[in-house]
């Protein structure tokens, strides 16, 4: 990883009013706690969602919405050209914080907004028009799978397919959408770009500003189901017991202790969203739900903690008189962004006197997505103590500023046709495969 200190100049200032708009759009689904509580196309995203339409109105956007519930703004410089699109989501995690995803929301707003000023000034030769999304249900807390607005645009998940999805209460994803004014609408792209909050202590911890992120860790992740015997806690004698919860006890201590006999720090595991049946006071469990995630930045290292896992399944699986079920739902190698787009931001943060490092993203967002159908920049801007999907998470407001200047500037650039090879584009679904 290599880190670059750039000459330091004056610290960024909110002369655009972003900060009093962020304090604005984190009242909505505001918590007690001081985070927001905002799932997907729940009552307050629908607020979140007005609101941020009145916005992009208001600064005279035109705005869309595709059958999936993806928001766009849309800025027209060159009639028929495509759009750079900027972007990330407005729904959020149960009791999460302020800025995942919101902050790339607002940024790419108010970055737009400001390259449609330097273009009307004559500062920018634009070849292609410019773009905002609010990607629907990035985080996949209520409807998974999560980044399901941005793969639904890619072509990775069918439209029919995602708008069944059922969350716990039977709500489907067609149902919930049904306040939204969506239309097939197609929004044809040449580049993209977002910005988040790196969700960990990297950049934090080394004083560094921007993180140009140019690449993910690699990730398994599966569905698992421990089945058992349901049966009497008190009347059962133990040796006849085949309790799915015990079973599944044993596999939640097994995958965190891969980390412990791995490579330190090369390895993350988790267990979590836990269904238990019958969940009931006085009855063994007979079935257990849940998902395990393992995510490394070393591909090996990932193999090995498949290869150990397997080993456990079995001694768990005799120990604990159970069977396990494991469907691997997702699974991709070190993905990398396009390493243009790296140096463009490289450039971008010199220009500025903003200290900048290479970052991978152990989170996914819709820029994962993206980056397989256009050439995509992926930003990080600081978060205290790493803290995130937590009421507490927060970032310096000098930095979230900074980020936006840095959008803005890399915006601009692209707006400029920077990334973009003069012809190739493509074209957003409302429905693909």
């Amino acid at each position: 990883m290599s880190i670059e200190q750039a000459p330091q100049k004056t610290a960024p200032r909110d002369s655009t009013g972003f900060l009093d708009d962020f304090t604005t759009l984190s009242e909505f689904g505001h918590t007690p706690g001081g985070g927001v509580d905002r799932q997907a196309a729940s009552e307050a995203d629908h607020a979140t969602r007005a609101w941020w339409a009145e916005w992009l109105t208001g600064n005279g956007f035109k705005v869309v919405t595709d059958p999936i519930g993806n928001m766009f703004g849309l800025l027209e410089f060159v009639p028929g050209a495509p759009y750079v699109l900027l972007g990330s989501h407005l729904d959020s995690q149960p009791l999460a914080g302020r800025f995942d995803g919101a902050y790339g929301v607002l940024s790419a707003g108010h970055a737009a907004r400001e390259v449609a000023r330097r273009v009307a000034a004559g500062e920018v030769e634009p070849k292609l028009n410019i773009a905002v999304v609010n990607w629907f249900n990035e985080e996949g807390s209520r409807f998974a799978p999560s980044m399901m607005g941005s793969a639904v645009a890619t072509g990775k998940l069918a439209l029919e397919t995602a708008l069944a999805v059922r969350d716990h209460a039977g709500v489907s994803v067609a149902e919930a959408l049904q306040p939204v004014d969506t239309r097939p609408e197609q929004v044809r792209v040449a580049t993209y770009g977002e910005i988040h909050i790196e969700q960990g202590r990297i950049l934090e911890n080394k004083g560094i500003t921007i993180g140009l992120v140019d690449r993910t860790w690699a990730a398994s992740k599966y569905k698992i189901r421990v089945h058992g015997a349901q049966a009497h806690t008190g009347a059962t004698v133990m040796a006849d017991r085949r309790d799915a919860l015990f079973g599944a006890a044993l596999l939640i201590t097994a995958a965190r202790e891969l980390t412990e006999v791995l490579p330190d720090g090369m390895l993350h595991s988790s267990v979590s969203e836990m269904e238990v049946l019958p969940n009931s006071p006085v009855t063994i469990a007979r079935l257990v739900e849940m998902n395990l995630d393992l995510r490394s930045p070393d591909e090996d290292v990932l193999a090995e903690a498949n290869r150990l896992l397997d080993e456990r399944f079995a001694e768990i699986e005799q120990r604990a008189r159970v069977q396990i079920e494991r469907e691997l739902t997702h699974h991709w190698g070190l993905l990398a962004y396009q390493p243009e787009g790296v140096e463009l931001s490289r450039d971008t943060a010199s220009a500025l006197g903003l200290s900048h490092t290479e970052i991978m993203t152990v989170a996914g967002h819709d820029s994962t997505n993206m980056k397989d159908v256009v050439p995509s920049v992926m930003l990080f801007v600081p978060s205290i103590e790493g803290i995130s999907h937590n009421e507490a998470e927060n970032t310096e407001a000098s930095d979230s500023v900074a980020g936006v200047t840095m959008l803005t500037d890399v915006a601009a650039r692209m707006v400029g046709g920077e990334l973009w090879d003069g012809q190739s584009e493509y074209l957003l679904g409302p429905a693909k495969g």
